[in-house]
């Protein structure tokens, strides 16, 4: 027994030693392609420069480029089906944004996705709506936009990025609180809603402000509060809903990456630590704050409890908004 025990030991450590360092091997080797980060809106909209932005810094990073790829329509469904069946080895990203997975699941009868399809790594933006309305709309602030609703009920009509996305959901709360009627004009994504408003086809929207930052500094829109609880520093004269008198119009944005669910711990751990090293660097924070957002990094834990409170949260705002699910 005793000489063949140290040899079946040896052998035993040495096979666990190989195996060691194979798995040490798979975890270094990734990323060892590149990886795909899809976006559940079209170009133009703050996912998708999220997307991009992100991209960008976070590249270098992982030594690997990221691909942005757009999967816009379905209220966000196309692109979370997507992930949902793609292959859980890190190479498929999704840069989520907050009213198709925290909002759109109450409106949707029809489910092709479910919480448990996705593992949060990290939450990337967060950034309050702006109401913004066609610079020839004749209202300057936001009681002039209620008093001109009133004037001339059902006429105006507001655009967002489709049933069910945190643009339509203000605007809900905004006629409720107003008591005010509009008619809503779903899009499939802020790009085509933002390039209606442009061409005067919609009469005002909500959104996140970095998409429009540009044309309202050109003077060709016009935006009149700011939904989040403080002022935004790159718009500083624009009062926040609740300085206008409504209180009630309260909405912010998150913009966070998931993979599906069986993507292994390691590769959640290297990608959510890159991304911190990124959200977190000078250069991404001024970007951001340039754009009107917030660059916001929240771990895997954090995220997670984020999505449960939020799910809970928008529950109620779209019951007593009386938005009908599709």
């Amino acid at each position: 027994m005793k000489t063949t025990r140290k040899p079946f030991t040896q052998l035993a450590f040495a096979a666990l030693a190989l195996g060691l360092g194979a798995s040490a091997w798979a975890q270094g080797a990734y990323p060892a392609k590149a990886v795909t980060m899809v976006v559940p809106t079209a170009t133009g909209g703050t996912t998708d420069l999220s997307a991009r932005m992100l991209a960008q810094a976070l590249g270098p990073v992982l030594g690997q480029s990221v691909v942005v790829d757009n999967k816009g329509g379905g209220n966000g469904n196309i692109a979370a089906s997507i992930v949902k069946r793609a292959e859980a080895d890190g190479y498929t990203l999704f840069m989520q944004y907050s009213g198709y997975h925290v909002i759109s699941p109450h409106l949707t009868k029809q489910k092709l996705w479910d919480q448990v399809d996705f593992q949060p790594v990290a939450n990337v933006i967060s950034a309050p709506q702006i109401i913004v309305v066609r610079n020839d709309l004749p209202v300057k602030t936001l009681p002039d936009l209620i008093a001109y609703a009133k004037a001339n009920p059902g006429k105006l009509n507001y655009a967002s990025s489709g049933n069910g996305s945190l643009q339509h959901v203000t605007g809900a709360m905004l006629e409720q609180q107003g008591r005010i009627k509009m008619v809503h004009v779903p899009y499939k994504g802020t790009g085509p809603a933002l390039q209606d408003l442009l061409g005067g086809q919609v009469d005002l929207t909500f959104g996140t402000a970095p998409p429009f930052m540009p044309h309202i500094a050109a003077g060709k829109l016009r935006v009149l509060a700011v939904t989040g609880k403080e002022r935004l520093a790159s718009l500083p004269d624009v009062p926040t809903t609740a300085e206008a008198g409504y209180p009630g119009v309260n909405a912010t944005s998150w913009f966070a990456v998931f993979v599906p669910t069986a993507t292994p711990k390691p590769v959640v751990d290297k990608l959510t630590a890159d991304i911190r090293t990124v959200v977190q660097s000078a250069a991404f924070k001024q970007k951001a704050q340039e754009q009107g957002a917030t660059a916001d990094y929240q771990n895997p834990q954090q995220l997670g409890d984020k999505v449960k409170t939020d799910l809970a949260g928008w529950a109620d705002v779209v019951r007593t908004s009386k938005i009908e699910a599709e």
